[in-house]
């Protein structure tokens, strides 16, 4: 495809800058988690899963990025279980079967990977349909 034809994402500055953040208070979290510093992990879960959650609620009209960052949202929401769970010393106990406490995390991380398979294996293709009717 012609680069000039191509279309273009722009991220206002303000978003830009928010994201950024994200990507700091993700890992703070992150790193309290390694290092075990449980007041601080917990602490950054709040403003790392509300900048997520944001950040696809200002995505919401271009599918392929609300996909990706709904898809991160429950990345983040897997991950805090999964380190809360490991904080308070439930993450071995059994809770069906096999499952122990850390395994429940595995709901956010199906759904993440269900939305992401939802738009790469249906909405991209309709998308990349309607745009080939369109040009014709």
């Amino acid at each position: 495809m012609n680069e000039s034809h191509e279309s273009m994402y722009v991220i206002p500055a303000r978003f830009r800058k928010m994201e950024n953040m994200h990507i700091i208070f993700w890992l703070l979290k992150d790193v309290s988690w390694c290092m075990i510093w449980k007041p601080l992990g917990i602490a950054m879960i709040i403003p790392t899963l509300l900048i997520a959650i944001i950040i696809a609620w200002r995505t919401r009209d271009i599918r392929s990025e609300l996909a990706h960052n709904l898809a991160i949202v429950f990345w983040i929401t897997a991950n805090a279980y999964w380190m809360i769970s490991e904080f308070l010393h439930f993450d071995t106990m059994r809770v069906w079967g096999q499952f122990e406490g850390k395994h429940l995390a595995l709901i956010p991380f199906v759904i993440g990977i269900g939305i992401l398979a939802n738009y790469y294996l249906l909405q991209k293709p309709a998308e990349e349909r309607e745009a080939q009717v369109a040009t014709l």
